[in-house]
């Protein structure tokens, strides 16, 4: 739906984009596999995610909103292999690695759960128009990213 004034040939440029950036991230794995770039790129990355949620928001439904979001997720893709990689490094022990993917699926059926349940509210309330209910997900969104962002500075911080 976000991406629907995108031309399904843009798609395929990303593609090739998201392969050829993902290979130049493995490239500089020596130089990145460490905390202090985990840090980074992973507040990059949620930054990024940030500023497309803005962007959608402000846009609405445009062109310009759905190829910034298109990109965003494919920057914010670009970093994936690295961050689950950086994660096995960094955790180290298997009940902690553990421990995190199962925090993470949580986080993720909670998400579920509750965009569902946003989803019947605006039902009841009559709201029916898709465009509408995914515009108004979106500053739920832009809170949990919020806080998404200040639990990443809190879990890097030295106390």
């Amino acid at each position: 739906m976000v991406y629907s004034p995108l031309k399904p040939s843009i798609y395929s440029l990303g593609g090739i984009f998201l392969a050829l950036g993902m290979m130049v991230v493995a490239k500089f794995y020596e130089e990145i596999m460490n905390i202090k770039a985990f840090f980074y790129i992973t507040l990059f990355v949620e930054l990024c995610v940030l500023g497309f949620i803005l962007a959608f928001l402000y846009f609405n439904y445009s062109y310009m909103s759905a190829l910034i979001v298109y990109v965003g997720y494919q920057v914010t893709f670009l970093f994936g292999s690295y961050l689950v990689r950086m994660e096995t490094v960094a955790l180290k022990k298997t009940a902690l690695l553990s421990f995190a993917d199962i925090a993470k699926q949580k986080g993720y059926l909670f998400g579920l759960v509750a965009s569902y349940l946003f989803y019947k509210i605006l039902d009841f309330f009559d709201t029916t128009k898709k465009q509408i209910q995914v515009y108004d997900l979106h500053f739920g969104l832009f809170l949990l990213e919020l806080v998404i962002i200040w639990l990443v500075f809190k879990s890097f911080i030295k106390r």
